[in-house]
């Protein structure tokens, strides 16, 4: 196996960084860079600036939109986007629910909403979890109820979702609802799209321990949705759930977004502590940086195998996604805790103007002003990887049945 790059390849990244330099606005870049707040303009922004590119899709089929670009070229390009400091492309749309319209939607459902996401108009939230049925998502009660009529045969959509990713910008969630209890719990599961203006719907945040609000609690209350918005066959929602989260659990991941922090912890570790020494210096923890850094090499090189062999069979990541989730949730973590142990007591203290963009910084700790502020924050966000996509006990039990066959 020649796991060098090609000359055609490292010329794809000298193009994808050029664009990089001259279209990524710096303003976002610094925020990214420096952990600040980001918002839905920086989103959006970016996304229709790829989209004016023709990259606003790296993993569609060209016939709708995408770039066409194989397994390779998709990892680079999310590499520079990483290391540039270019906004996450936002999964809910573009690699979670869109694969699942193109694969089982209908061409009228794929000429509605495939357009709307690749040009930004959409934001997508995901509607899965609920009170009770998180890591056990078939035991899910959110309830849909076919009601035919002459004004159009609609669903009628009572319950509750929960940690609801950024929901609270959200146009449009794609939801799993009950529409039959009888059989095992998977078989009564339905795919639904639904407007997020449609009457009977709230919206309530959850405030997380840093005081952003990132989550929420959506409530459905005789909500209608239109029998048009259900995706593929009654009941079948199960089949189209799982894979989509083989393509989540694809993009938890994270190789590139981690490669960049991993340059941050070594920038980190150069800098000369209080007592004059590097702290990089020391091999205790120089080893531990180099520990992780292994992991994270092994990591992109079964993400590539990964996803080149979900392009040459044309399918679905199976339960080889297990495998990324669970290792590239446990990397994350590593790199915000050995972060925080590079800093110290600079990391403890959680300054919440530090996510403004115009924060300058604090004199009391010039050498760290980068990075410190959103540390704590970032921390304790990053505990929750190993839980959504399907916790990682769940993904080790996938694992050893579906590939050790245990």
């Amino acid at each position: 196996m020649d796991l060098n790059f090609t000359a055609e390849e490292q010329s794809f990244r000298e193009e994808v960084r050029n664009f990089l330099r001259a279209r990524l606005p710096a303003e976002i870049s610094r925020k990214v860079l420096g952990g600040k707040r980001l918002a839905k303009d920086d989103f959006v922004r970016w996304q229709k600036i790829l989209h004016s590119q023709g990259w606003g899709a790296s993993g569609w089929p060209a016939a709708f939109g995408g770039t066409g670009w194989n397994a390779v070229q998709q990892h680079i390009f999310d590499e520079e986007c990483a290391d540039a400091g270019a906004p996450m492309q936002l999964p809910f749309g573009l690699k979670m629910v869109a694969p699942v319209i193109v694969a089982f939607g209908n061409p009228a459902q794929q000429q509605r909403f495939l357009p709307r996401i690749i040009d930004g108009t959409d934001w997508w939230c995901q509607g899965y979890s609920e009170p009770g049925s998180g890591s056990d998502l078939a035991s899910l009660k959110m309830r849909a109820q076919l009601v035919k009529s002459g004004d159009g045969d609609h669903y009628v959509v009572n319950g509750q979702k929960t940690w609801t990713t950024l929901g609270q910008h959200a146009d449009w969630i794609f939801c799993l609802v009950r529409t039959s209890t009888e059989g095992r719990q998977q078989e009564g599961i339905s795919f639904l799209l639904i407007d997020m203006k449609t009457p009977g719907i709230t919206v309530r945040p959850i405030i997380m321990l840093d005081g952003e609000h990132e989550i929420n609690e959506v409530w459905f209350e005789e909500v209608r949705v239109p029998a048009e918005n259900l995706i593929g066959e009654e009941n079948k929602g199960w089949t189209y759930a799982k894979f989509l989260l083989g393509h989540e659990r694809t993009g938890i991941a994270g190789v590139g977004r981690s490669k960049r922090e991993l340059k941050k912890l070594k920038e980190i570790a150069t800098k000369e502590t209080a007592a004059g020494r590097p702290l990089i210096e020391d091999q205790r923890f120089r080893d531990r940086i180099a520990l992780v850094e292994l992991e994270l090499m092994a990591l992109e090189i079964t993400n590539l195998r990964v996803i080149s062999a979900e392009g040459d069979k044309k399918r679905a990541p199976g339960p080889e996604a297990s495998i990324l989730k669970v290792k590239g949730s446990e990397i994350q973590q590593m790199l915000t805790e050995l972060k925080m142990q590079a800093l110290g007591h600079y990391a403890l203290p959680w300054l919440d103007e530090g996510l403004d963009a115009d924060w300058d910084g604090d004199a009391a700790m010039p050498a760290y002003a980068d990075h410190a502020p959103p540390l704590s924050g970032q921390y304790f966000n990053v505990r929750k990887t190993t839980i959504y996509g399907g916790s990682n006990e769940i993904q080790k039990n996938i694992i050893s049945q579906m590939i050790l066959g245990l």
